[in-house]
């Protein structure tokens, strides 16, 4: 999914100064974004207050969406690179296309992964016959210096490994949760999964000390180490927690995201990942006169232009803001 919003700021994100090694309790609060005419989403990462949990760099929460009338998610062809694009739904499909020539519709609780390397550019989009509602998450991870300039790829994975307790069905997404590894490639130690609670369920769920973790709330009540989570917000856990106490008061969907501190520092703007402002506007450049990113075959529409560079030079801010 694109970062829609066309008065883009780069950012510095990344770098262990900024983690905090210890368990915490940070509500962050989203903001609001349109995505095309008919799609608003709920804005996680980066926040005001944080950029990055682990490699995890990007949270975007929407629907539930009533679309039975409307053309649904309409994203059209954009650019990335240096990370990775994560879609999950919970209700609805969206139909994947990018520039190495993938197609292909990604349903509730099937894994769309798609890995930008050096250089990719994809659109998104609800099929013409969809269903009604539309509810889902997309989120990006950031690729290691070591890896940003790999070729670009695309995986779909439509069955994945499992965590079960009474009350409790947690879906891999990426990376490892207790025994369970997700066929999914990555490219630095961390998790993201997918957590259904039934109503009345209290339970602890094994954790790794050396992670840092975010909690979303995605549906129903849910109390998280003991703080109530709404839908389209998000708890930060900070490091140093070997289990994480769950408590549902109604059916509840949450996701975990979670991952080693990530060592290096990132500049974000747009839809790219960089070391540096030459980096970004090289990667503007390119995309701008049609090199580099590819062209995604099948979209009914432009691709999007990428927002002005402000004139002012970056500063770092690391993690934190």
């Amino acid at each position: 999914m694109s970062n829609l919003d066309r008065e883009a700021v780069p950012s510095l994100c990344g770098g262990r100064g900024f983690v905090v090694t210890e368990p915490v309790r940070e509500l962050l609060s989203p903001r609001h974004v349109k995505l095309g005419e008919s799609t608003e989403v709920r804005r996680l990462l980066p926040n005001l207050g944080r950029r990055m949990v682990g490699a995890w760099c990007f949270v975007d929460h929407y629907g539930p969406d009533d679309i039975a009338d409307e053309p649904g998610m309409q994203v059209p062809p954009h650019p990335h690179m240096s990370l990775q694009t994560v879609s999950w739904l919970h209700e609805g499909e969206v139909l994947h296309r990018d520039s190495t020539g993938s197609l292909q519709t990604i349903r509730p609780r099937q894994l769309g992964l798609m890995t930008s390397g050096r250089a990719i550019s994809h659109s998104e989009e609800s099929p013409r016959s969809h269903a009604r509602l539309l509810h889902g998450a997309q989120l990006w991870v950031a690729l290691p210096d070591t890896h940003r300039h790999t070729d670009p790829h695309f995986e779909f994975h439509a069955e994945l490994p499992r965590v079960t307790a009474p009350g409790l069905a947690a879906t891999v997404l990426l990376g490892t949760l207790d025994t369970a590894i997700s066929p999914g490639t990555t490219y630095t130690p961390l998790v993201g999964a997918d957590l259904a609670l039934t109503a009345g369920t209290d339970v602890r769920l094994p954790l790794e000390r050396d992670f840092e973790y975010a909690v979303l709330a995605m549906n129903g009540e849910a109390h998280v180490d003991g703080v109530p989570l709404v839908p389209g917000s998000m708890l930060y856990l900070g490091c140093g927690r070997d289990a994480l106490p769950l408590r549902a008061d109604s059916d509840a969907g949450l996701m975990l995201l979670g991952g080693e501190p990530f060592e290096e520092e990132l500049l974000m703007f747009w839809n790219w990942i960089g070391r540096s402002q030459e980096e970004i506007e090289q990667a503007r450049r390119d995309w701008m006169e049609g090199t580099r990113f590819g062209e995604v075959k099948g979209y009914d529409g432009a691709p999007l232009p990428a927002p002005a560079l402000p004139a002012a030079p970056l500063k770092p801010r690391g993690r934190t803001r």
